[in-house]
């Protein structure tokens, strides 16, 4: 059975003003199947080349916090109690800070976590 799914890219922006980004992470919802998770994949050497005084270290630790939130719970404050959905919505927000969500987009799966995993192969790992 095919499960409608949204989901959002995160990407790095390290320098705002200049609109260049890597794609770092992707947070996936599939509410049929109450499917909320995210993964990352910061490259420091693609970063390093936008931005050379950015700690990869701290940008990690902001993409990571998205997996928190995903997770739910107290561990992910106020935010990790709110239902998934609100989790979700509240990732995906438009911000104008160094990690930034991309515009939501939808797909069908029978797989949220494949999905999920195929996403972040294809759109945040770099080309082979």
């Amino acid at each position: 059975m095919s499960n409608l799914f949204e989901y959002a890219l995160l990407r790095v922006v390290p320098r705002v003003e200049r609109g260049e980004f890597i794609n770092a992470g992707v947070v996936l919802y599939c509410p049929s199947v109450k499917f909320l998770d995210a993964r990352v994949h910061l490259d420091p050497e693609r970063l390093l080349a936008l931005d050379a005084t950015l700690d990869p270290h701290a940008v990690l630790a902001h993409l990571e916090a998205a997996r928190l939130v995903c997770a739910g719970g107290p561990e992910a404050g106020a935010i990790g109690l709110m239902p998934p959905g609100k989790r979700f919505g509240w990732l995906v927000a438009p911000r104008s800070t160094v990690v930034q969500p991309s515009p939501v987009h939808t797909g069908f799966t029978g797989d949220p976590e494949h999905a999920l995993e195929h996403l972040l192969r294809v759109m945040v790992h770099p080309p082979r």
